[in-house]
């Protein structure tokens, strides 16, 4: 029986970090990857297509969901996300871990397609922390910035709903406390049993 991979659901508002994190995370764990999503918004200065995301047209991305290759789909900020089952599913069955970076609606269909999905929320430390990174961002204005505000509390309302909470006030500390997530997934004795069946087997053989 092949050792299948641990799907990570990945949620925070605007400004918490969550990105930044991720990044780091996967520079730091070779057994992790992180979904690209396809996305109808439009390409940023320094973003790179098919690595950042997959930037798809409106219509692309409609045909997609008639034919059912969403694992989700969510708008969000006027603009539609979605991720590939196929290439999730691929792959889970290498016994890759994925991350997915989708906000709480996409959370909630992924665990109804994957219920053995693992979900981690990611918090700022308050929401004055949280409007100075968005406002350090530079690329908003500040009617974009209130509204992102107002979007923020609205995921962050849904933090109950997942598996781990990480607080990211000291980037360090938080970055620690997603890998322990990811560690402890994988000392689970279901999967040790099955990655150390050769050490099992000749330690009691004795």
């Amino acid at each position: 029986m092949s050792l299948s991979g641990t799907l990570y659901i990945i949620s925070a508002p605007s400004g918490a970090g969550k990105t930044s994190l991720v990044r780091q995370l996967l520079s730091r764990d070779s057994q992790v990857r992180v979904s690209v999503s396809h996305t109808t918004r439009a390409m940023r200065p320094g973003e790179v297509n098919g690595s950042d995301y997959n930037f798809v047209s409106l219509d692309q991305f409609n045909d997609m969901i008639d034919k059912g290759q969403f694992l989700e789909f969510a708008e969000v900020f006027d603009n539609k996300y979605g991720t590939s089952q196929a290439w999730v599913q691929e792959q889970l069955n290498q016994g890759i871990d994925v991350i997915l970076e989708i906000d709480w609606q996409g959370a909630q269909q992924v665990r109804r397609l994957m219920p053995d999905a693992v979900s981690i929320f990611i918090l700022p430390p308050s929401c004055e922390a949280l409007r100075a990174r968005l406002t350090g961002r530079g690329q908003d204005d500040a009617s974009v910035i209130e509204r992102r505000m107002k979007d923020a509390v609205n995921e962050m309302s849904h933090y109950a709903e997942y598996d781990y909470l990480v607080i990211n006030d000291q980037f360090e500390q938080a970055l620690g406390e997603l890998q322990a997530v990811l560690v402890a997934r994988r000392l689970r004795q279901s999967v040790q049993q099955q990655r150390q069946q050769a050490l099992i087997t000749a330690l009691l053989s004795e």
